[in-house]
């Protein structure tokens, strides 16, 4: 019987990705969105993957939405927290909205989703978690202050988490990209993409 993966934010950018690949291996694959229904449609058909709606700030959606899963799909044996979004600005300017919007989303669902995979995990002695940082959460950036705090706390969080599962064969590890092709860089103002550009040594 394949193994049975969520993968939040999984209709777009890397997270489709991620969940092709996860499919690839063999897994069953279940791709979480938060919004883009005509997007999550068309994921579906192009893919053959799943999509299931649920908001990953929202704890109790979180409870309920890996509930259907595992109802549908069976019990979930990988998590990749993958959802993620910017409202990116200095903070003298910034709104504690924009900032409490990508704490909760960022950061936020990582417990929310490991917290309702966890007992079942530890339960069936395995489980796999991938928590998709970022290279920001490491180095920092300009007018990211949310951003890069909720990415470094993944960090920590994954950490500390690693120790809780290790015993009960569940390992936490954390990818940190740089900068991808996906929507989410695109918005980024051209200026600002050429500065960061220059920082990186093979351009």
């Amino acid at each position: 019987m394949s193994r049975v993966a969520i993968v939040t934010g999984g209709t777009r950018g890397i997270g489709a990705a991620i969940s092709v690949a996860l499919k690839d291996m063999g897994m069953t694959v279940a791709a979480n969105y938060g919004g883009n229904d005509e997007r999550a449609k068309a994921f579906e058909k192009e893919t053959g993957i799943k999509a299931y709606k649920w908001n990953v700030a929202d704890f109790d959606a979180c409870q309920k939405g890996v509930a259907q899963v595992a109802a549908d799909l069976g019990p979930v044996d990988v998590l990749v927290n993958n959802a993620g979004i910017t409202r990116d600005g200095m903070l003298a300017k910034m709104s504690h909205e924009n900032w409490q919007a990508v704490i909760d989303t960022n950061l936020g669902s990582c417990f929310n989703m490991a917290r309702a995979v966890f007992a079942g995990m530890r339960e069936r002695g395995f489980g796999r978690i991938v928590n998709i940082s970022s290279i920001n959460g490491l180095a920092g950036q300009l007018g990211q202050t949310n951003y890069a705090a909720s990415k470094a706390g993944m960090i920590g969080f994954s950490k500390s988490l690693a120790q809780e599962g290790a015993r009960f064969g569940i390992t936490v590890n954390v990818v940190a990209p740089g900068y991808i092709d996906t929507d989410m860089v695109s918005a980024v103002p051209e200026a600002v993409l050429e500065k960061i550009i220059a920082k990186i040594p093979v351009g």
